[in-house]
């Protein structure tokens, strides 16, 4: 979950304190939030980066501590897009526009905005294209000096690359726009320029949308067609989420609202992860158990309990190690 809680892209304690306790909270996989591999490519100007060499230095503080308590240590690449110079959620959330401060011109496959009220962003040129897959090759090459062992990329919610997924955000008509093949290959070949460097025994993810929940959007056909292209470069596992491209979208909340395109994805044969709603131990399990996704993922639950995993052992019968400071504290059977 974004924590808007960066200055220049910069990590810091907030960041240390706020991923190291969920390690002493027993989650077996930390995902940071969004990391911006540029400066332009962030969805506010308090947003974390790793856009720079100075960026590794507290990362690394950071996965040092994620690793000494047992856990793994995930960076999630992003590029906001269109969807880049906002303020943050508690000042409004709005965009910045690019001659104010803290606002910058944003960049997508269109010239299309997200609402109508904001600047369009301006259209990439091949140039552009060209350096959104370097930066995410150099982003990739600062992760590992940083110590990460697992690399989500950000194909979700709207940003960069869901816009070039997605027919409503992108109206190109060059060879990354219009059919399906075509919208899909700014992905394949930031999947391609990720795995030239990134260590094979390393595990890389895709965030995804589903769907857009609009009619003419990106549809799950579309993500199980893409899950089963991924499972053939060098991706591990797609963690289905939706939505985010479409302001007005229509999108029915529920309790797990989102495994069916998890369970539908994982058909393919490629690793499924499974979000949204998920709030309860059972639920959670059930969704391993019954074959509905190989992994689940938390969020706002784990703003709310930064301890839900020794928790869910214990609710479900696990004996599993605490951390040694906290034993004291640990349920009896």
């Amino acid at each position: 979950m974004c924590e808007y809680s960066s200055e220049s892209g910069f990590a810091n304690n907030w960041h240390l304190v706020h991923l190291g306790s969920r390690a002493i909270g027993g989650a077996g996989l930390i995902i940071t939030e969004a990391t911006a591999v540029s400066s332009e490519g962030r969805i506010t100007f308090a947003d974390l980066g790793i856009y720079k060499d100075e960026h590794i230095a507290k990362l690394k503080e950071i996965t040092d501590f994620i690793h000494q308590h047992g856990s793994v240590a995930g960076v999630q690449l992003a590029h906001a897009g269109r969807k880049a110079s906002h303020n943050i959620p508690w000042k409004g959330g709005t965009q910045i526009l690019s001659n104010q401060p803290n606002g910058w011109r944003a960049v997508g496959p269109s010239g299309i905005p997200f609402t109508a009220n904001e600047e369009a962003p301006l259209e990439l040129d091949k140039a552009g294209i060209e350096k959104v897959k370097a930066d995410f090759k150099a982003a990739t090459l600062k992760a590992i000096k940083a110590g990460f062992k697992v690399i989500e990329l950000h194909a979700a919610h709207g940003y960069l690359v869901h816009q070039f997924l997605s027919p409503i955000s992108n109206q190109r008509t060059d060879e990354y726009g219009g059919p399906f093949e075509n919208r899909i290959r700014l992905l394949l070949e930031i999947v391609e320029a990720v795995r030239q460097v990134w260590p094979d025994g390393n595990p890389l993810f895709v965030r995804i949308s589903s769907t857009d929940w609009t009619d003419g959007g990106w549809t799950i056909d579309d993500s199980v067609a893409l899950a089963a292209i991924l499972k053939d470069n060098g991706v591990d596992l797609v963690d289905c989420s939706s939505g985010g491209n479409v302001a007005t979208a229509k999108i029915p909340l529920k309790p797990g609202y989102q495994v069916e395109f998890s369970e539908a994805v994982r058909k393919t044969g490629i690793l499924t992860g499974a979000v949204g709603l998920i709030t309860e131990p059972k639920q959670a399990d059930d969704l391993i158990q019954n074959n509905q996704a190989d992994m689940v993922f938390l969020a706002r639950e784990m703003l709310r309990d930064p301890y839900f995993p020794l928790h869910a052992a214990h609710l479900l019968g696990h004996d599993i190690e605490w951390p040694a400071q906290y034993v004291r504290a640990k349920p009896v059977k």
